[in-house]
């Protein structure tokens, strides 16, 4: 049997949402102290990352180098090159990733990292730009540093007051608004933003166009206006897509008949067996070009309330067919 006390049991549930709610309160001080402090020194660090050549090296140990990493994904993901580089490991070779075309945003809370300490010498020498994010004004890394960013903090949120906490909070801030500045100075925009995130929802919106999902050639379902509704009813079935065109004999798209316009043909008590494909046919079909967004062959189905188009060229030529399945399974919707 176990001595340890059950400390689930004995947590006070009071107690332990008064602590979470004091540590919203200090990290949220601390990220409008920010606020308060910023200035100059800010648009200048933005001015020279904007006229970097090269990519914004990040870099900070131990709990400033997580955030470090996540701030040149946020730089990289919204139109600034950026990479991240261990301070430790370029003491070991991965310094020879820094060129002389890049900028350094270091990032430590004390500015007394030994780790860039031993490289932040080699850097100047090297003549590459260092913006510090430091809350230690007067520390070895703003000595070194041609810009400071301070990411000063009162207290941790951390009740022994040495866990980084309020101190992480305000340096993923700054970075924060060091990214969405240089965004906006970039005049990166949505279309920007999903080229950057092909694999994510707004990717898949922005950048599938119908092209890249229609069905093409003997797949898209086609008969001629005299064709039978037999022959119209085969082709429906061996292509899937519940619906077919009617075309010209120029392979323009005159007509189109669905599935939902046969059940209710069935339900007229109509003699169907001399129809044609022009008897039954919706003329003026809706239609899609190749080039438009697969959001927007998307948009036109549920304002139609159909569940597939018509692709055609600028003539009017029937080159594929897209289908409300053929969107989801690309997860356009």
């Amino acid at each position: 049997m176990s001595s340890r006390p059950d400390l689930a049991a004995s947590a006070d549930p009071d107690k332990l949402l008064a602590r979470a709610r004091l540590t919203f309160d200090i990290e949220a001080a601390a990220v409008l102290g920010l606020k308060e402090r910023i200035g100059p020194s800010f648009v200048e660090a933005v001015q020279k990352i904007l006229s970097v050549r090269g990519r914004v090296v990040v870099m900070g140990m131990g709990k400033s180098g997580h955030v470090g990493r996540k701030i040149a994904a946020t730089l990289a993901s919204t139109g600034t090159p950026a990479m991240f580089v261990h301070p430790a490991e370029a003491s070991h070779g991965d310094l020879g990733m820094i060129k002389a075309v890049d900028l350094v945003l270091a990032i430590s809370n004390s500015g007394e990292s030994d780790e860039l300490a031993a490289i932040l010498p080699v850097v100047k020498r090297q003549g590459v730009p260092l913006i510090a994010i430091t809350g230690g004004a007067d520390s070895m890394l703003a000595r070194h540093a041609d810009l400071v960013l301070d990411s000063g903090v009162e207290k941790e949120a951390c009740p022994l007051n040495l866990a980084p906490t309020a101190s992480t909070t305000a340096q993923m801030a700054l970075g924060d608004a060091l990214a969405v500045a240089l965004l906006d100075a970039r005049g990166f925009g949505t279309e920007d933003f999903a080229r950057s995130h092909p694999g994510g929802a707004l990717g898949r919106k922005l950048l599938t166009h119908v092209s890249d999902l229609m069905r093409t050639g003997d797949e898209v379902p086609r008969v001629a206006p005299s064709a039978k509704l037999g022959e119209l009813m085969r082709e429906m079935s061996s292509k899937g897509l519940g619906a077919a065109a009617v075309i010209d004999p120029q392979g323009r798209a005159i007509g189109v008949f669905t599935d939902g316009d046969l059940r209710r043909l069935v339900e007229t008590g109509a003699d169907l067996r001399e129809l044609t494909a022009a008897d039954v046919m919706h003329a003026g079909p809706r239609t899609v070009r190749a080039d438009a967004l697969g959001v927007e062959a998307a948009e036109a189905m549920e304002q139609h309330r159909i569940t597939s188009i018509l692709v055609v060229d600028a003539a009017g030529l029937l080159i594929g067919a897209l289908s409300i399945n053929d969107l989801m399974r690309a997860k356009v919707i």
